[in-house]
């Protein structure tokens, strides 16, 4: 990946409302990194310790990682908690896996095995309480895993409490309608790597494009394929807030990379502050779905 095509790394910051949140932790801030693939290939160190530095100066509260951290071997794994191992937080760094940490089989022992070692705590249909038991930290297993199964760990939550949910894919949100989900994390998808000038992330409106493109075609075009249809079945999540149902998403467009590669979508540190929501957590503002957020991370106004 080369910042040319890519861009430089962007800190993004933003504020999350949650109803219902402990006084003292209004004003908490998270961060949130994502999709690694820290292979040799496609993610420089350069570009990481980049990542590191900038997500130690907004002195975070947590540090959440939310999967993808080796593409194909998980020989690396090592390699990268030893330099994860230098993230600082008050409240220490969890972590949920990928796709592209569970395959090939012994790629999940091996890539927990390193973190865990390296002091950070990884969630696999899981509850943690960095900060207690008033905001829990819930995460699940991969989407593509047989594992995935959220009911059996959701449901040991009172509904009454709020909760932030890490799931590397953002599709899972589709199955976490029944449960409360005040915040959920999510990377996968690199924040649809393809970024038009003007249009956003190509994933987003290709499928309108896709219905006239001739099947005979479409394997070679990149996003055209099946295969990368079924990669995200919700490209319009493909980066930044969402609001699904009355649960919040935020997809984080990550740091390295996939075929076939950036454009004009840079690599991510999330910077993630929590305040208080005025409203009834049985009112959601439907108004603020997909609404983008302005330059201090919060939703702009409606026109």
């Amino acid at each position: 990946m080369h910042r040319l095509l890519s861009g430089s790394l962007s800190v993004d910051h933003l504020t999350v409302e949650i109803a219902e949140l402990p006084k003292p932790l209004q004003g908490c801030k998270l961060v949130q990194l994502s999709d690694l693939h820290y292979d040799g290939l496609r993610l420089s160190e350069q570009l990481l310790a980049e990542a590191i530095a900038a997500a130690n100066a907004v002195q975070p509260d947590l540090v959440v990682l939310t999967g993808d951290y080796v593409t194909d071997d998980p020989a690396p794994a090592r390699t990268l908690a030893s330099r994860l191992k230098q993230l600082r937080s008050s409240a220490g760094t969890y972590a949920v896996l990928g796709n592209h940490d569970i395959f090939p089989a012994g790629s999940q022992t091996e890539i927990t095995t390193a973190f865990v070692e390296a002091g950070i705590q990884v969630l696999w249909n899981q509850i943690g309480y960095p900060f207690g038991s008033e905001l829990p930290l819930v995460g699940l297993a991969d989407l593509w895993s047989r594992e995935f199964d959220p009911a059996p760990v959701m449901n040991r939550l009172d509904p009454a409490t709020p909760r932030i949910v890490l799931s590397h894919n953002p599709d899972s949100t589709v199955h976490l309608q029944p449960w409360r989900v005040d915040l959920q994390l999510s990377g996968h998808t690199h924040g649809g790597q393809v970024v038009i000038p003007g249009l956003g992330p190509l994933p987003t409106w290709y499928q309108a494009v896709r219905r006239h493109v001739p099947r005979r075609l479409r394997r070679w075009i990149p996003y055209m394929r099946e295969d990368c249809y079924k990669v995200v079945r919700h490209w319009e999540w493909a980066q930044g807030f969402h609001q699904v149902g009355s649960n919040c998403l935020y997809v984080n467009r990550g740091l390295g990379t996939y075929l076939p590669g950036r454009l004009f979508c840079r690599p991510e540190v999330t910077v993630i502050t929590l305040a208080e929501k005025a409203i009834a957590l049985n009112e959601p503002d439907s108004s603020t779905a997909n609404r983008p957020l302005n330059s201090k991370g919060r939703l702009s106004p409606t026109a």
